[in-house]
Parts: C-alpha cells; sequence; structure tokens
C-alpha cells in the first residue's frame, strides 16, 4: 500500500483495517513511541536513519494501522565491538541479545498525554 498524500491517509488506515485478520488488533488511535535498538553483526556503513523509515511502515498493518499515530521515535546503533550494558532490560531485549545474527529490538508504547520533554 502506498499513500497518497495527506488527505488518502484516511483510506490509508481503512484499508490497513481491512488486511488484518480476523479477531486481531491494532493500535488505531493511541498516539505511540517506539524503540529501536539494532545490534549489527559487523560495523554499519549506512545510515541509520535508514532503518527507521523501513521499520515503521513494516508496522502497518500489524501494530498500528498508520504510523502517522507515532508520536516519538528513539533509535540507537551499538557498536559490534563494544559490551552494551542496560541497567534494567526487558526480558524480550535479554532474548534477544542472546540469539544470533543482527538483532533489530523494536518496543511499542503509548505516549502519556501528560510526556513532554
Amino acid at each position: 500500500m502506498r499513500r497518497q498524500g495527506r488527505n488518502g491517509r484516511q483510506g490509508f488506515a481503512e484499508a490497513a483495517a481491512r488486511a488484518l485478520p480476523e479477531g486481531a488488533w491494532s493500535f488505531d488511535e493511541a498516539r505511540l513511541a517506539v524503540t529501536l535498538f539494532y545490534f549489527p553483526q559487523a560495523a554499519m556503513t549506512g545510515d541509520i536513519d535508514n532503518i527507521v523509515k523501513l521499520t515503521l511502515d513494516a508496522m502497518i498493518p500489524s501494530i498500528y494501522l498508520d504510523d502517522s499515530l507515532v508520536d516519538r521515535v528513539l533509535v540507537q546503533r551499538f557498536d559490534p565491538e563494544a559490551k552494551a550494558a542496560f541497567s534494567n532490560p526487558s526480558d524480550a531485549l535479554v532474548q534477544a541479545l542472546g540469539s544470533e545474527g543482527p538483532i533489530l529490538y523494536i518496543r511499542v508504547d503509548a505516549v502519556p498525554e501528560e510526556a513532554v520533554f
């Protein structure tokens, strides 16, 4: 699916909702924050922002109906030669870090209305 500009957003979201399997859910109104941690196997030569657009688009419609719901994105690439230390990693992150290959850890949260930086 491809967006047709600002006026096409509603139709795009509706088409994404129709593409969901029966009984599936997807964020359709919540304001969202997405965290992306990329752990490459080797030094990365490309730009980190290339991962962001591809990943946000790939989550339509499985996670949200339209990426315009994403208000905040935190992205970090980790040096494959350095040991990353996390103070309180989620179980999913711990499991991902123990796997082989390049890892893209994705976390999606609702943005609290009062959250302002």
